[in-house]
Protein backbone atom coordinates (compact mmCIF):
# COMPACT_ATOMS: atom_id res chain seq x y z
CA UNK A 1 0.00 0.00 0.00
CA UNK A 2 0.91 3.13 -1.03
CA UNK A 3 1.11 6.54 2.03
CA UNK A 4 0.37 9.77 0.58
CA UNK A 5 1.05 13.21 2.66
CA UNK A 6 -0.90 15.60 1.35
CA UNK A 7 -1.47 19.63 1.97
CA UNK A 8 -3.75 21.20 1.68
CA UNK A 9 -6.41 18.56 0.61
CA UNK A 10 -9.45 20.25 0.91
CA UNK A 11 -8.54 23.46 -1.75
CA UNK A 12 -9.77 23.41 -5.55
CA UNK A 13 -6.74 21.20 -6.82
CA UNK A 14 -5.80 19.39 -3.61
CA UNK A 15 -9.29 17.97 -3.02
CA UNK A 16 -9.82 16.69 -6.66
CA UNK A 17 -6.46 15.01 -6.36
CA UNK A 18 -7.66 13.45 -3.47
CA UNK A 19 -10.81 12.09 -4.76
CA UNK A 20 -9.18 11.25 -7.88
CA UNK A 21 -6.28 8.96 -6.35
CA UNK A 22 -8.91 6.86 -4.16
CA UNK A 23 -11.03 6.29 -7.14
CA UNK A 24 -7.87 4.88 -8.97
CA UNK A 25 -6.11 2.91 -6.55
CA UNK A 26 -9.02 2.54 -3.96
CA UNK A 27 -7.73 -0.25 -0.67
CA UNK A 28 -4.21 -0.12 -2.27
CA UNK A 29 -3.59 3.43 -0.72
CA UNK A 30 -3.71 5.57 2.34
CA UNK A 31 -4.24 9.07 1.96
CA UNK A 32 -3.49 11.98 5.19
CA UNK A 33 -4.49 15.51 4.04
CA UNK A 34 -3.35 18.27 6.02
CA UNK A 35 -5.01 21.29 5.72
CA UNK A 36 -5.44 24.88 7.67
CA UNK A 37 -8.60 25.27 6.40
CA UNK A 38 -8.44 28.90 5.51
CA UNK A 39 -10.91 30.48 3.21
CA UNK A 40 -10.65 28.46 0.75
CA UNK A 41 -9.98 24.71 2.23
CA UNK A 42 -13.69 23.95 1.82
CA UNK A 43 -14.37 20.48 4.17
CA UNK A 44 -17.87 19.97 2.12
CA UNK A 45 -15.09 19.14 -0.98
CA UNK A 46 -14.26 16.04 0.98
CA UNK A 47 -17.71 15.13 2.51
CA UNK A 48 -18.07 12.06 0.29
CA UNK A 49 -15.17 10.02 1.86
CA UNK A 50 -15.62 11.27 5.53
CA UNK A 51 -15.16 7.79 7.44
CA UNK A 52 -12.87 5.78 5.03
CA UNK A 53 -10.53 3.57 6.99
CA UNK A 54 -7.75 4.57 4.13
CA UNK A 55 -8.13 8.79 4.81
CA UNK A 56 -7.24 10.58 7.13
CA UNK A 57 -7.45 14.52 8.05
CA UNK A 58 -4.98 16.71 10.35
CA UNK A 59 -6.53 19.98 10.97
CA UNK A 60 -3.18 22.02 10.93
CA UNK A 61 -0.60 24.60 9.59
CA UNK A 62 2.44 23.65 7.36
CA UNK A 63 4.34 26.53 9.47
CA UNK A 64 4.21 24.58 12.89
CA UNK A 65 7.27 22.81 12.53
CA UNK A 66 6.82 20.45 15.42
CA UNK A 67 3.29 19.34 14.05
CA UNK A 68 4.98 18.48 10.92
CA UNK A 69 7.62 16.35 12.28
CA UNK A 70 5.01 14.67 14.91
CA UNK A 71 3.17 13.85 11.92
CA UNK A 72 6.29 12.61 9.91
CA UNK A 73 6.93 9.93 12.83
CA UNK A 74 4.68 7.81 10.52
CA UNK A 75 5.78 6.35 7.50
CA UNK A 76 4.50 7.81 4.45
CA UNK A 77 6.12 6.93 0.42
CA UNK A 78 6.03 10.35 -0.77
CA UNK A 79 4.62 14.28 0.07
CA UNK A 80 2.57 16.08 -2.78
CA UNK A 81 2.89 19.56 -1.55
CA UNK A 82 -0.43 21.98 -2.64
CA UNK A 83 -1.01 24.19 0.06
CA UNK A 84 -0.62 27.55 -1.11
CA UNK A 85 -1.73 30.98 -1.00
CA UNK A 86 -3.05 31.48 -4.57
CA UNK A 87 -5.10 34.22 -5.63
CA UNK A 88 -2.77 36.94 -7.46
CA UNK A 89 -5.64 40.07 -6.36
CA UNK A 90 -5.13 38.79 -2.54
CA UNK A 91 -1.82 38.76 -2.35
CA UNK A 92 -1.66 42.32 -4.30
CA UNK A 93 -4.04 43.07 -1.05
CA UNK A 94 -1.52 41.41 1.68
CA UNK A 95 1.81 40.10 0.08
CA UNK A 96 3.06 39.08 3.79
CA UNK A 97 1.17 35.58 4.29
CA UNK A 98 1.46 34.97 0.52
CA UNK A 99 5.61 34.87 1.28
CA UNK A 100 4.99 32.79 4.81
CA UNK A 101 2.88 30.17 3.69
CA UNK A 102 3.89 29.65 0.27
CA UNK A 103 7.79 29.94 1.40
CA UNK A 104 8.51 29.20 5.53
CA UNK A 105 5.60 26.47 4.98
CA UNK A 106 7.55 24.89 1.92
CA UNK A 107 10.92 25.01 3.72
CA UNK A 108 9.26 23.37 6.82
CA UNK A 109 8.15 20.67 4.94
CA UNK A 110 10.81 20.24 3.36
CA UNK A 111 13.33 19.88 6.09
CA UNK A 112 11.12 17.53 7.96
CA UNK A 113 10.75 15.56 5.21
CA UNK A 114 14.68 15.38 4.70
CA UNK A 115 15.37 14.49 8.50
CA UNK A 116 12.40 11.43 8.28
CA UNK A 117 13.97 10.33 4.76
CA UNK A 118 11.28 10.60 2.34
CA UNK A 119 11.21 9.29 -0.54
CA UNK A 120 9.70 11.28 -3.13
CA UNK A 121 8.69 15.18 -2.65
CA UNK A 122 6.30 16.53 -5.10
CA UNK A 123 6.30 20.51 -5.24
CA UNK A 124 2.83 21.55 -7.11
CA UNK A 125 3.56 24.90 -8.24
CA UNK A 126 2.19 27.27 -11.31
CA UNK A 127 3.06 28.51 -14.61
CA UNK A 128 2.62 32.03 -12.90
CA UNK A 129 6.31 31.43 -11.90
CA UNK A 130 7.61 32.39 -15.84
CA UNK A 131 6.05 35.61 -16.09
CA UNK A 132 4.13 36.88 -19.08
CA UNK A 133 4.62 35.82 -22.99
CA UNK A 134 4.28 37.70 -26.08
CA UNK A 135 1.73 36.49 -28.52
CA UNK A 136 4.00 33.59 -29.27
CA UNK A 137 6.20 31.31 -27.86
CA UNK A 138 5.73 29.00 -24.91
CA UNK A 139 6.77 28.18 -21.68
CA UNK A 140 9.62 25.47 -21.18
CA UNK A 141 11.19 24.01 -17.86
CA UNK A 142 14.53 25.69 -18.87
CA UNK A 143 12.31 29.57 -19.29
CA UNK A 144 13.45 32.10 -16.78
CA UNK A 145 11.51 32.67 -13.59
CA UNK A 146 10.61 36.10 -13.97
CA UNK A 147 7.24 36.39 -11.34
CA UNK A 148 5.40 39.89 -11.93
CA UNK A 149 3.02 39.26 -8.63
CA UNK A 150 3.27 39.13 -5.00
CA UNK A 151 1.71 35.03 -5.74
CA UNK A 152 3.90 33.88 -8.26
CA UNK A 153 6.92 35.52 -6.39
CA UNK A 154 6.19 33.59 -3.57
CA UNK A 155 5.75 30.42 -5.69
CA UNK A 156 9.15 30.56 -7.56
CA UNK A 157 10.61 30.96 -4.44
CA UNK A 158 9.45 28.11 -2.84
CA UNK A 159 10.01 25.68 -5.98
CA UNK A 160 14.01 27.31 -5.86
CA UNK A 161 14.14 26.16 -2.00
CA UNK A 162 12.38 22.08 -3.68
CA UNK A 163 15.41 22.53 -6.06
CA UNK A 164 18.13 23.71 -3.53
CA UNK A 165 17.29 20.96 -1.59
CA UNK A 166 17.61 18.17 -4.46
CA UNK A 167 21.07 19.83 -5.46
CA UNK A 168 22.21 20.42 -1.92
CA UNK A 169 20.89 17.50 0.09
CA UNK A 170 20.24 15.02 -2.61
CA UNK A 171 16.73 15.12 -1.28
CA UNK A 172 13.90 13.44 -4.01
CA UNK A 173 12.18 17.18 -5.04
CA UNK A 174 9.89 17.23 -8.43
CA UNK A 175 8.76 20.40 -9.29
CA UNK A 176 5.15 20.37 -11.50
CA UNK A 177 3.95 23.49 -13.22
CA UNK A 178 0.86 23.60 -13.97
CA UNK A 179 -1.36 25.58 -16.58
CA UNK A 180 -4.45 27.32 -15.64
CA UNK A 181 -6.95 24.84 -13.91
CA UNK A 182 -10.67 24.83 -14.33
CA UNK A 183 -13.69 22.28 -12.99
CA UNK A 184 -15.72 21.16 -9.87
CA UNK A 185 -15.10 22.40 -6.60
CA UNK A 186 -13.09 25.25 -7.65
CA UNK A 187 -13.53 28.65 -4.79
CA UNK A 188 -15.87 30.97 -6.50
CA UNK A 189 -13.34 33.46 -6.77
CA UNK A 190 -11.59 32.60 -9.66
CA UNK A 191 -12.19 33.48 -12.94
CA UNK A 192 -14.19 30.61 -14.42
CA UNK A 193 -16.62 30.05 -11.28
CA UNK A 194 -16.64 33.24 -11.14
CA UNK A 195 -18.05 33.61 -14.70
CA UNK A 196 -20.66 30.71 -14.22
CA UNK A 197 -21.90 31.87 -10.56
CA UNK A 198 -22.51 35.22 -11.81
CA UNK A 199 -24.16 34.41 -14.89
CA UNK A 200 -26.49 32.18 -12.91
CA UNK A 201 -27.14 34.77 -10.91
CA UNK A 202 -27.67 37.52 -14.00
CA UNK A 203 -24.96 39.65 -11.87
CA UNK A 204 -22.65 41.29 -14.04
CA UNK A 205 -19.24 39.86 -14.86
CA UNK A 206 -16.28 41.98 -14.22
CA UNK A 207 -13.65 41.93 -16.57
CA UNK A 208 -9.52 43.23 -15.77
CA UNK A 209 -8.50 45.87 -18.86
CA UNK A 210 -9.45 44.79 -22.26
CA UNK A 211 -10.21 40.77 -21.54
CA UNK A 212 -7.34 40.09 -23.78
CA UNK A 213 -5.24 38.15 -21.46
CA UNK A 214 -4.58 34.37 -23.25
CA UNK A 215 -4.80 31.22 -20.35
CA UNK A 216 -3.98 27.74 -21.48
CA UNK A 217 -6.83 25.82 -19.92
CA UNK A 218 -6.40 22.48 -17.90
CA UNK A 219 -9.29 20.92 -16.76
CA UNK A 220 -8.00 19.88 -13.35
CA UNK A 221 -9.20 16.12 -14.01
CA UNK A 222 -6.00 16.30 -16.36
CA UNK A 223 -3.79 17.70 -13.65
CA UNK A 224 -4.38 15.12 -11.48
CA UNK A 225 -4.01 12.58 -14.09
CA UNK A 226 -0.47 14.37 -14.43
CA UNK A 227 0.94 14.78 -11.04
CA UNK A 228 -0.06 10.76 -10.82
CA UNK A 229 1.97 10.25 -13.57
CA UNK A 230 4.83 12.02 -12.19
CA UNK A 231 4.27 10.25 -8.48
CA UNK A 232 5.29 6.75 -10.09
CA UNK A 233 7.51 7.82 -12.77
CA UNK A 234 8.75 10.86 -12.59
CA UNK A 235 12.96 11.37 -11.87
CA UNK A 236 13.92 13.32 -8.49
CA UNK A 237 15.96 16.97 -9.79
CA UNK A 238 13.13 17.22 -12.45
CA UNK A 239 10.63 20.04 -13.58
CA UNK A 240 7.88 19.07 -15.28
CA UNK A 241 5.32 21.54 -17.36
CA UNK A 242 1.42 20.30 -17.14
CA UNK A 243 -0.42 22.04 -19.85
CA UNK A 244 -3.45 21.27 -22.63
CA UNK A 245 -2.93 23.71 -25.14
CA UNK A 246 -5.63 25.21 -24.81
CA UNK A 247 -5.56 28.76 -25.01
CA UNK A 248 -8.29 31.50 -24.83
CA UNK A 249 -8.53 34.95 -23.80
CA UNK A 250 -10.44 35.79 -20.73
CA UNK A 251 -13.00 37.41 -23.09
CA UNK A 252 -13.40 34.91 -25.24
CA UNK A 253 -14.05 32.35 -22.75
CA UNK A 254 -16.41 34.97 -20.59
CA UNK A 255 -18.64 34.96 -24.13
CA UNK A 256 -18.04 31.16 -24.55
CA UNK A 257 -20.15 30.50 -20.78
CA UNK A 258 -22.37 33.21 -21.32
CA UNK A 259 -23.50 31.34 -24.96
CA UNK A 260 -23.39 27.78 -23.32
CA UNK A 261 -25.94 29.34 -20.24
CA UNK A 262 -27.78 31.48 -22.73
CA UNK A 263 -27.06 34.33 -21.18
CA UNK A 264 -26.49 37.92 -22.58
CA UNK A 265 -23.51 39.60 -23.43
CA UNK A 266 -24.26 42.26 -21.29
CA UNK A 267 -23.55 40.78 -18.33
CA UNK A 268 -20.00 41.50 -18.87
CA UNK A 269 -18.72 44.86 -17.08
CA UNK A 270 -15.36 45.79 -17.94
CA UNK A 271 -13.51 47.28 -15.12
CA UNK A 272 -9.72 48.59 -14.41
CA UNK A 273 -7.01 46.30 -14.85
CA UNK A 274 -5.02 44.09 -12.62
CA UNK A 275 -1.43 45.63 -10.99
CA UNK A 276 1.05 44.31 -12.86
CA UNK A 277 -1.36 41.50 -14.91
CA UNK A 278 0.29 39.40 -16.88
CA UNK A 279 -0.76 39.01 -20.75
CA UNK A 280 -0.47 35.74 -21.95
CA UNK A 281 0.60 31.87 -20.44
CA UNK A 282 1.05 29.07 -22.52
CA UNK A 283 2.98 25.75 -21.68
CA UNK A 284 5.16 23.46 -23.80
CA UNK A 285 3.93 19.75 -22.00
CA UNK A 286 5.77 18.07 -24.40
CA UNK A 287 8.78 16.77 -21.82
CA UNK A 288 6.20 14.77 -19.50
CA UNK A 289 4.64 13.73 -22.65
CA UNK A 290 7.62 12.14 -24.15
CA UNK A 291 9.57 10.87 -21.02
CA UNK A 292 6.69 10.12 -19.00
CA UNK A 293 3.75 9.52 -21.52
CA UNK A 294 0.78 11.68 -20.36
CA UNK A 295 -0.96 13.86 -22.72
CA UNK A 296 -4.50 15.39 -21.62
CA UNK A 297 -7.90 13.75 -22.42
CA UNK A 298 -10.50 16.40 -21.98
CA UNK A 299 -11.56 18.95 -24.66
CA UNK A 300 -12.21 22.19 -23.68
CA UNK A 301 -15.70 22.40 -24.81
CA UNK A 302 -16.37 18.93 -22.99
CA UNK A 303 -14.94 20.71 -19.78
CA UNK A 304 -16.40 23.98 -19.87
CA UNK A 305 -19.56 22.07 -19.93
CA UNK A 306 -19.19 19.78 -17.56
CA UNK A 307 -17.77 22.51 -15.13
CA UNK A 308 -20.95 24.70 -15.68
CA UNK A 309 -23.64 21.02 -15.05
CA UNK A 310 -21.38 21.23 -12.06
CA UNK A 311 -22.09 24.62 -10.44
CA UNK A 312 -25.43 24.72 -11.81
CA UNK A 313 -26.29 21.04 -9.38
CA UNK A 314 -24.28 22.49 -6.75
CA UNK A 315 -25.46 25.68 -5.60
CA UNK A 316 -25.60 24.70 -2.22
CA UNK A 317 -21.85 24.29 -2.49
CA UNK A 318 -21.08 27.70 -3.70
CA UNK A 319 -23.53 30.17 -2.64
CA UNK A 320 -22.70 30.18 0.86
CA UNK A 321 -19.00 31.07 -0.19
CA UNK A 322 -20.20 34.22 -1.55
CA UNK A 323 -22.16 35.25 0.49
CA UNK A 324 -18.85 34.84 3.14
CA UNK A 325 -17.22 36.56 1.30
CA UNK A 326 -19.44 40.01 1.40
CA UNK A 327 -19.29 40.18 5.06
Amino acid sequence: MIRLLITGGAGFIGSNFILYMLERYRAHIHITNLDLLTYAGNPANLVDIEGLLNYQFIHGDITDPELVRRILQEPYDAIIHFAAESHVDRSIEGPMSFFHTNVIGTLVLLEAAREHGIKRFIQISTDEVYGTLGPEGLFSETSAMLPNSPYSASKASSDMAARAYYHTYGFPTIITRCSNNYGPRQYPEKLIPRIITNAIQDKPIPVFGDGGQVRDWLHVTDHCSAIDYVLRSGQPGEVYNIGSNHELTNLEMIKLILNLLNKPHSLIHFTQDRLGHDRRYAINAGKIRHELGWSSKIPLAQGIQSTIEWYVRNVDWWKPLLQSESL
